[in-house]
């Protein structure tokens, strides 16, 4: 069993090889997003606490998320967890190593996929998604076979996100470089980190991170 966190910018492809430690090592997920979502419709005392605070339209504390987490890594393990998602910043790292100390976990690995800016924005720009299934295209790497027409359901419900343009994208970088990129130091510094190049190709990436999980 082993923890470890996924870093690097948005369109990094991170979602992407979570999912396949997901099916091939059993791990699980910890997506912020997702387990944000799931407590605001849990009935728990921690989701009735999310619910209020996203209610208010106030972002929800580092306090809240840390015990979030903490409910999860408690509960089944299956081959360890992923963080996605979190940290997003140092405060965050060290509220996090806290958290696995208490509980007697490790961390053992943090993978940053490197990605270059300019082929970063080629890749999300031209990147747009089945409504239907939610297959993932690319309008020059993976295009649908038919024009117009999902390849895995036959849906003619393809979208673009609303941000995933040039300007958009950019400002996300500058969030990313600014509030999470001082991460990579930090992890560098615990000797616990691993880099891969994230624009290789999707297998190439999954060998990758599979070689830093089996010296884990």
């Amino acid at each position: 069993m082993v923890n470890i966190i996924l870093l690097g910018p948005p369109g990094a492809g991170k979602g992407t090889q979570a999912k396949r430690l997901v099916d091939e090592r059993h791990m699980v997920q910890l997506s912020t997003g997702d387990m944000l979502r799931e407590a605001k419709t849990s009935g728990t005392e921690m989701g009735n606490r999310v619910a209020e605070v996203m209610a208010r339209g106030e972002l929800v504390t580092d306090e809240i998320v840390i015990g979030l987490i903490e409910e999860k890594i408690t509960g089944p393990a299956g081959g360890g967890f992923i963080f996605d998602g979190f940290p997003r910043t140092l405060k965050q790292a060290d509220a996090l190593a806290a958290l696995m100390n208490r509980t007697g976990q490790t961390l053992d690995a943090v993978i940053e996929m490197q990605v270059d800016d300019a082929a970063l924005v080629a890749r999300i720009t031209g990147r747009f998604t089945c409504g239907n299934c939610g297959e993932v295209y690319h309008e020059v790497t993976k295009p649908t076979k038919a024009a117009g027409v999902c390849d895995v359901c036959g849906s003619s419900d393809l979208r673009k996100r609303a941000d995933d343009n040039e300007d958009a994208l950019k400002q996300r970088l500058m969030e990313y470089y600014k509030k999470t990129s001082p991460l990579i130091g930090y992890y560098y510094a615990k000797h616990q980190l691993s880099t891969v190049d994230g624009l290789a190709e999707m297998d190439t990436v999954s060998e990758a991170i599979a070689s830093v999980l089996d010296k884990a």
